[in-house]
């Protein structure tokens, strides 16, 4: 018993054309979700005390250059103070100009992270951009 809307009509069902666009969400839902969980579980959330270097140091330069942070984030160029916004000035007039001469930096272990980050912003700002860092030697171990 079948329903005829329009007359002459055929029984046909015309052709559609369009994409099914429902099992392509479905994956993204899903590929949404198995995201959601692993994303956390990449990170890494421990704290680290780095160890000191046992590394063999490398061989001083004449005339090193040391540019010191102490805990109370003063610098220190040498044993001369320096201002943060002096320090490119005062190392151009160091190192003769020369921005190829290699900078020994050294901070307490008081200093913060974001503290030493922003003086060797200064330092690759001013042009320095070979910077050596210091720290104290250990015995190897055997």
């Amino acid at each position: 018993m079948g329903l005829h809307l329009k007359e002459g009509a055929d029984d046909d069902l015309a052709e559609n054309h369009e994409i099914n666009v429902t099992p392509f969400i479905d994956v993204m839902l899903v590929l949404l979700i198995i995201f959601m969980v692993a994303a956390p579980l990449a990170t890494v959330d421990i704290k680290v005390d780095l160890p000191a270097s046992s590394a063999k140091p490398a061989p001083r330069p004449e005339k090193p250059v040391f540019l010191s942070v102490k805990a109370d984030q003063r610098l220190y160029l040498g044993e001369e103070e320096v201002k943060a916004e002096a320090l490119g000035a005062t190392l151009d007039a160091r190192t003769k100009g020369k921005k190829d001469t290699t900078i020994f930096f050294q901070a307490d272990k008081g200093v913060d992270y974001g503290d030493l980050m922003s003086v060797m912003d200064n330092l690759r700002s001013a042009g320095y951009l070979k910077v050596g860092l210091v720290g104290l030697e250990t015995a190897v171990k055997k």
